[in-house]
């Protein structure tokens, strides 16, 4: 017996996190190795899940216990999945 999976609306969902994302937007910006925010797919070991969440772009990634509470990025805001993501530092060429 196989039982199957209601169709995803990834539009619908998309747009749902962005519209939480665009409410904690400058919360987020605002926290230490932070360079931007975006709607996108959570990664584990450098590979794209098929799980949408709020994706926080750090230029390092800092180990939670050496920050303050208020500088840590929560696992979740809104019931909404946040990946946070190493992107190192940008410079223009």
């Amino acid at each position: 017996m196989t039982t199957e999976q209601p169709e995803r609306d990834l539009k619908s969902e998309a747009e749902h996190i962005q519209s939480v994302l665009n409410l904690h937007r400058e919360e987020l910006l605002s926290k230490p190795n932070v360079v931007g925010v975006a709607v996108g797919f959570q990664k584990q070991a450098d590979l794209s899940t098929q799980n949408l969440a709020i994706v926080v772009l750090v230029d390092t990634k800092v180990a939670a216990g050496s920050l303050t509470e208020s500088e840590v990025i929560p696992a979740s805001i809104d019931g909404i999945l946040v990946d946070v993501q190493e992107i190192g530092i940008m410079r223009a060429q």
